[in-house]
């Protein structure tokens, strides 16, 4: 596994409160470790709740930080981590027009941005890593490596982007490759399993499209069962996108619910072959800039 000079930290628009354990081994300052992840059993499951909310299991100086953004042209969702000791932060999918609102938060929040991962090259918006990169000192850029992007970091199944001190806890992402919307789509789970970011590849029910892109019906479908139904029923599940106002689903909810998953592969491929969706607006512009990660001139 690669071993990377960096830090991050974790923050949403849902403040998360995480204990760690005091056995937790130290991540020495300023270290990005790439290496394969491990699961924590010290974890509670979700609180369910029927409103949109914004919710809070953070101890000030102990845990991890959340924080869940939203862009309304194109339905983004950007997410915030960061570690509440050390104060660095990892962003998830940034947005282009919302890096001025985000460079705010993470300022008011006292946080340092260390890394800006996209979880796949996406179609319908330029992501905002180039820009944080020249607004922010020591900003870097992260993407799968089969994306076929340009970034700082090239991330691969196996991987784990750990922020803050410990090692063996919930601050660290575990790479997941998810392929099937596109070939380098990945999801990013936290170390105790209690969260996933799924990216274009399981959406709240619903999932991204596969006719574009290297797109593959077979290839998300068998992505999502492998690699996403198989975390814990209680596992939020935080996707890249939601057009219906809502902001978070679990594992569970989706093995029963999600209208196109639930199906057979067969029934799977034959619902993807026939949404006859309009091609994104913006993709001409946006696909060329986010192979260069957004290190374009914006």
């Amino acid at each position: 596994m690669n071993s990377i000079t960096l830090r991050f930290q974790p923050a949403l628009a849902c403040a998360w409160r995480v204990k760690t354990t005091s056995s937790s081994r130290r991540i020495p300052a300023l270290q990005l470790l790439f290496c394969y992840g491990v699961s924590s059993t010290d974890h509670q499951p979700p609180v369910k709740t029927n409103i949109r909310h914004y919710c809070s299991r953070m101890d000030q100086g102990q845990g991890m930080l959340f924080r869940q953004l939203f862009e309304s042209v194109s339905s983004t969702y950007t997410y915030l981590l960061a570690d509440t000791e050390t104060k660095e932060a990892v962003l998830i999918d940034p947005v282009l027009e919302t890096v001025d609102r985000d460079i705010k938060l993470i300022d008011e929040l006292g946080l340092s941005l260390k890394i800006a991962v996209n979880t796949h090259c996406h179609a319908d918006h330029i992501t905002g890593t180039g820009l944080l990169k020249r607004r922010l000192f020591g900003v870097k850029s992260a993407i799968s490596k089969h994306s076929g992007a340009t970034a700082d970091i090239l991330l691969s199944e196996g991987d784990s982007v750990h922020f803050g001190k410990h090692i063996f806890c919930q601050e660290c992402l575990n790479v997941r490759e998810t392929p099937g919307h596109t070939d380098g789509c990945m999801t990013l789970v936290t170390g105790d399993q209690t969260m996933a970011f799924t990216g274009d590849t399981l959406l709240i029910r619903g999932c991204g499209r596969t006719d574009f892109q290297q797109g593959c019906s077979k290839k998300l479908y068998k992505s999502v069962h492998e690699k996403i139904f198989t975390l814990p029923g209680h596992c939020l599940i935080y996707p890249a996108h939601d057009y219906k106002g809502q902001t978070m689903s679990t594992v569970d909810e989706e093995k029963k619910y999600n209208p196109r998953l639930t199906k057979t592969l067969e029934e799977f491929v034959d619902i993807m072959k026939n949404l006859n969706l309009t091609r994104p607006n913006k993709i001409d512009i946006a696909v060329p800039a986010n192979l260069v990660c957004g290190l374009h001139d914006v």
